[in-house]
């Protein structure tokens, strides 16, 4: 609901500043569960603008955010009991980090929604707290040459800005930390799951094809005889790079994501190798497609990762996509070599 405030300083000014609630109702948590799923993700978003928590007045506190839905509630459900200011900027529907890295949540975005919602006009301090995680792209000082207001980088999670603002707008080295647990890499299964599951069933309708192979021409009967296989090694493989490997990323060994895949594309290989005991030929051609599968999977999750850095995840593709792409060709060859001998 939209209030009107009349707030004066150099000159009188009106704004409207819709109010939130720091109580989720149920379909923010049901579209919070569609976008863990990929379902209208990028449309998940919150109009820019200028919002009320509470009953802020012109001494509060100004928090900003990425106008990525799911990134906003998870900010204003951790402010009950405040009365506050939200500055949403316009991210294009990304989230703080990643909006940072394209430069959507800048210096510039930052100033520029600060002017639009007169803000200089509503609160009498010249402070905002910005998320630690927009720090890459942001300037604090550009910011106060251009508006005047002090940036203030909070804390990594939304949980602590209470305690942040309570301490008078100081972090412990514990709220600097970015942790990045098991059930948080968990959460991200869901989304990755669904990134390429056309792609996946794809390929699965081809090997089901190519199963019934024969040197006398195509056989029906062969096709479902001998198709399992490789559906459960190419399913397994698909599973093993997006639940696996997250799942176990900092016990997997070697540092480059493409390489955690390989390990768990070579686990999942071997192990059905020796539970299908099938022909050495089948084993290795679908040990490359495995590899290939579980390796780009696996790969893809550097874009939800803390791990990784732009140029680290554009120095790892340049070698790791052709030996994915290679590898899948080579065992896709030897997968129609061994159905014609």
């Amino acid at each position: 609901m939209g209030t009107q405030i009349n707030v004066q300083s150099l000159r009188p000014v009106t704004v409207t500043a819709p109010t939130v609630s720091s109580k989720l109702e149920l379909s923010d948590l049901l579209g919070a569960l569609k976008v863990r799923f990929g379902i209208n993700r990028n449309n998940y978003i919150v109009k820019p603008g200028l919002y009320k928590v509470g009953k802020p007045d012109s001494q509060s506190d100004v928090l900003v955010s990425a106008n990525y839905k799911l990134s906003f509630d998870v900010l204003r459900k951790k402010l009950d009991t405040l009365n506050v200011w939200i500055l949403v900027v316009d991210t294009k529907g990304v989230n703080v980090w990643c909006a940072a890295g394209k430069g959507n949540f800048g210096t510039e975005n930052v100033v520029k929604s600060i002017k639009n919602s007169s803000l200089e006009y509503i609160v009498k301090h010249r402070n905002i707290i910005l998320p630690q995680l927009s720090a890459s792209g942001v300037a604090a000082h550009k910011v106060k040459e251009q508006t005047g207001f002090r940036a203030v980088f909070g804390p990594v999670q939304a949980k602590d800005i209470k305690s942040f603002i309570e301490a008078g707008y100081k972090a412990t080295p514990e709220m600097r930390k970015i942790s990045f647990p098991a059930i948080e890499r968990a959460k991200l299964i869901p989304v990755d799951f669904m990134y390429a599951k056309y792609k996946l069933l794809l390929i699965l309708c081809g090997f089901f094809i190519f199963s019934g192979l024969d040197k006398t021409g195509f056989l029906f009967a062969k096709m479902l005889e001998t198709s399992l296989y490789p559906l459960i090694n190419i399913t397994g493989a698909y599973v093993a790079g997006i639940v696996a490997a997250p799942l176990f990323l900092p016990w997997i060994p070697f540092r480059a994501f493409a390489l955690k895949g390989t390990f768990w594309g070579l686990v999942l290989t071997i192990l059905l190798y020796f539970l299908f005991e099938v022909p050495y030929i089948d084993g290795i051609s679908m040990g490359l497609i495995n590899i290939s599968i579980a390796s780009f999977m696996t790969m893809n999750f550097t874009g939800s990762s803390t791990y990784t850095s732009l140029s680290g995840v554009k120095k790892e593709m340049k070698w790791a996509v052709p030996f994915q792409i290679g590898f899948i060709t080579l065992g896709l060859i030897l997968f129609i070599y061994s159905k014609l001998v």
